[in-house]
């Protein structure tokens, strides 16, 4: 059975957009790019509501781009346990208020039992500082933490 992947909004992004001027931005998408063409087959891949309301926003354009390109994925929704656990994140000061959908991504891949979390957020959810306490308030829960992580990080073998 293939491994369970939550995708990230920033994953999305990454592969729909032009290539960045930013040379760190244009070397994550490269890698995004190269990771979907040769592991996305690896594994059975979900999306949630925050991920779609997320990339619904901003240039309409690039936003339809956003949403065509997610709508093949089935859509996890949120939970009574998803919403507490969020809370809990958020509550604990380890997500800041202002990024709660980042604390609704991790709870939402956390309830929904997925193995990994993609993103390239490493602000608040790819983060190896925060991810301990992540994992502490998650299991408090009674739920796992996905593994979180980049493209760089899921390359296979």
């Amino acid at each position: 059975m293939k491994a369970r992947l939550y995708l990230e909004t920033t994953i999305a992004s990454y592969l729909v957009a032009r290539v960045s001027r930013n040379p760190m931005v244009a070397g994550h998408q490269t890698v995004t790019r190269q990771w979907w063409d040769r592991r996305r087959d690896d594994f059975m891949i979900y999306v949630s509501d925050v991920v779609l309301d997320e990339a619904s926003a901003g240039d309409p354009r690039v936003a339809r781009k956003r949403m065509d390109f997610l709508q093949e994925f089935p859509v996890l929704r949120p939970t009574l346990e998803s919403q507490s656990l969020a809370n809990a994140l958020v509550d604990s000061g380890i997500v800041p208020v202002k990024a709660a959908q980042d604390a609704a991504h991790i709870a939402l891949s956390a309830v929904h039992e997925m193995h990994f979390l993609l993103t390239w957020n490493c602000r608040h959810i790819a983060n190896a500082e925060m991810l301990r306490r992540i994992e502490r308030v998650c299991a408090s829960r009674g739920f796992q933490c996905p593994v979180v992580c980049t493209p760089y990080e899921l390359q296979g073998e």
